[in-house]
């Protein structure tokens, strides 16, 4: 139970940020040797996640037909990440990024990128700018979140700040292509759910996703109060001392 809490809390508050959701469930389940593998648990963490951007965004979901030339952009841009990440998966290749080295070196390596993202003084919006091909161009930085370290959102928000979108449309664009990268991997351990014949839903699932939605739905609200005001810097700052800590253990 405290495991699921913890992992739930994590994932929540994690997903949304620049920090890479995906370093911190890997180094704290591996510090505290919790069971990460749970394939349940794993579609629970990330459906709550899901349900929050899509509680967010329930107003331009509900309007499809003023939106449908911007979740076509969010829906291809979102290809590459699925294709690169379903092979990586498929042939167990994502384990080899898993280690403590690398998620030491991406963690800093990409906080001096969003460091440098972070500089650009522009104001590019979403509805005026946003076009099919800076789309996709976002969505191969996306690519690299697929590495352990690299962040999903921060990554994003850095290829939308080089594309000169200000940081909120940036954090905007982050939360959007997450929706179908979030949705692909929840449908994609569903299916094995359904191989193993493991579908029985339990109340420890239950708080999973409750959790995970809440405190995702809170990072996503208060990132956006935060961006409006102040700069990147706490993130990047964060995340260097994080990762020189990761590297002092690996080393």
């Amino acid at each position: 139970m405290l495991e699921v809490i913890i992992l739930s809390i994590i994932q929540g508050i994690t997903e949304f940020l620049p920090i890479s959701s995906s370093a911190h469930l890997i180094l704290v389940s591996k510090y505290f040797n919790f069971n990460n593998d749970n394939l349940p648990i794993n579609i629970s963490l990330h459906l709550g996640s899901l349900i929050a951007i899509i509680i967010y965004f329930r107003k331009d979901l509900l309007d499809f037909a003023n939106n449908k030339n911007l979740f076509f952009k969010i829906i291809i841009a979102s290809i590459p990440v699925m294709i690169v990440g379903f092979f990586l998966v498929k042939f167990h290749l994502i384990d080899y990024l898993r280690s403590y080295k690398v998620i030491g070196w991406s963690t800093i390596l990409f906080a001096f990128l969003l460091y440098i993202s972070d500089l650009r003084k522009v104001k590019k919006t979403i509805n005026t700018d946003f076009k099919l091909s800076t789309a996709v161009y976002i969505g191969l930085f996306q690519v690299l979140s697929l590495i352990p370290g690299v962040s999903r959102s921060g990554i994003t928000i850095t290829g939308s700040r080089f594309f000169n979108f200000s940081k909120v449309e940036s954090a905007k664009i982050s939360f959007l292509l997450s929706m179908p990268t979030l949705t692909a991997v929840s449908l994609y351990n569903f299916k094995d759910l359904i191989i193993e014949k493991n579908l029985e839903i339990s109340l420890i699932n239950l708080l999973a996703i409750f959790l995970s939605f809440i405190f995702s739905y809170l990072s996503i609200v208060y990132l956006l109060k935060y961006l409006k005001k102040f700069s990147l810097i706490p993130f990047v700052i964060y995340r260097i001392a994080l990762g020189l800590l990761i590297l002092l253990y690996a080393y």
